[in-house]
């Protein structure tokens, strides 16, 4: 069988470990993306241009040699080629050899810790840049040359006074680090190789709930209160990386909560009205999550094309319940229903509409009084009982 060596470069031929560097001599052709492969012109092998998967995989089928070399940038185990190459040649049992990450070479140069730090790419996939920075002494951030709006992103949320270190073409002639602050990356041009550590000494790694109501920005949109939030939370048992619908998210404070728990996730708001919305935003602001999108509309309209949801929390249907319920059972028969009503009407449309598609609905009534100084005395204010209604299509 052909003996095919996967080969992490690091930064360039003066970062390869001497474990690689022998595999490349010893090789018979090399395959890599161009400026991989011109490393080693020098040693006059036979070498192709390639960096798709099944462009790699037919080179090694026609070409009849025993020994090859597949060079990938970075490290072989971090946001690389080599994870996607290693099942396309999975008949081939390659070998993978470890390379020096832009990682450690980068924290090394600016003389930092990364062990507690949070990687995260920003090259062409949709992240929560902000909840990463929000959560993390240290983001580290592969990037494109979307660094301008990243610093937009970033201090729109409020980080704009934070350190960061920007290194560019790192390993290479053209190499580039420099220490400054979010702002001051505006209005600037970076290369497509560039990479990001951002400080934030004041970060908070919790996950909030019962968030005390005060803290919110108040309308005069309906709000579900802190102790009713924390029940609701707890029933939707969020995971980081969930995807999460708020029907009828009024102020957004559940939304708020939502996104803290799902924080590599996303959550998707709901409400037909417009103050509600900004309301929302604002408060995303305020609260530096950035996995939050907000839509003005009415549901279930509102909610096609969207990401498929893992949870959604019904604050309000606006009498559609059965419609909403409905299609979303419809695209995720597994997913987790939290319903909360304050009539009994609604407590009933919650519970039939979970019925409907087969789902046993869970109630809980949630009765809150919270004390008022009276003078020297203390009273007991009681809120307006709310019920709580939840199913999942795992359960039944």
């Amino acid at each position: 069988m052909k003996e095919i060596n996967i080969i992490g470069m690091g930064m360039s031929e003066k970062t390869l470990t001497s474990e690689a560097l022998e595999l490349i001599k010893k090789a018979d052709i090399l395959i890599g993306a161009k400026r991989l492969i011109n490393e080693f012109s020098h040693l006059n092998k036979p070498s192709f241009n390639a960096y798709l998967s099944d462009d790699i995989l037919e080179i090694i089928e026609k070409e009849d040699r025993e020994r090859i070399a597949i060079l990938v940038s970075g490290d072989v185990g971090f946001y690389s080629a080599a994870e996607k190459l290693t099942d396309t040649l999975k008949n081939y049992d390659p070998n993978l050899i470890a390379g020096i990450s832009s990682v450690s070479y980068f924290f090394a140069k600016c003389r930092l810790p990364w062990k507690d730090a949070n990687l995260i790419s920003c090259h062409g996939i949709d992240t929560n840049i902000v909840s990463s920075v929000g959560r993390n002494r240290f983001t580290f951030a592969l990037t494109g040359k979307n660094v301008p709006e990243l610093q937009k992103e970033l201090d729109k949320f409020g980080f704009g006074d934070l350190k960061v270190w920007v290194g560019e073409n790192l390993g290479s002639e053209e190499e580039s680090i420099q220490e400054t602050i979010i702002s001051d990356l505006s209005g600037k041009e970076f290369s497509s190789l560039t990479v990001l550590i951002i400080e934030n000494p004041d970060f908070d790694s919790r996950i909030r709930t019962g968030i005390p109501d005060e803290e919110f920005i108040r309308g005069k949109v309906p709000m579900t209160k802190s102790e009713v939030r924390s029940v609701c939370l707890s029933k939707l048992s969020l995971s980081p990386n969930d995807i999460a619908y708020d029907i009828g998210c009024g102020t957004g404070s559940v939304t708020i909560e939502m996104a803290f728990s799902a924080y590599d996730g996303k959550v998707y708001a709901f409400d037909k009205n417009e103050e509600a919305i900004g309301l929302l935003e604002k408060n995303c602001e305020k609260f530096h999550l950035d996995n939050v999108e907000a839509i003005c509309g009415l549901a279930p309209e509102c909610l096609e094309g969207l990401p498929v949801p893992d949870v959604a929390f019904i604050g309000g249907s606006s009498g559609n319940m059965d419609e909403i319920v409905s299609y979303l059972y419809g695209i995720n028969s597994n997913m987790r229903f939290v319903i909360t009503a304050v009539t009994l009407e609604n407590v009933m449309a919650g519970l039939n509409s979970l019925k409907n598609v087969g789902i046993s609905g869970d109630i809980v009534q949630v009765a809150v009084s919270k004390g008022k100084a009276i003078a020297d005395l203390h009273m007991l204010i009681a809120q307006n009982p709310i019920f709580i209604i939840s199913g999942s299509g795992q359960d039944e």
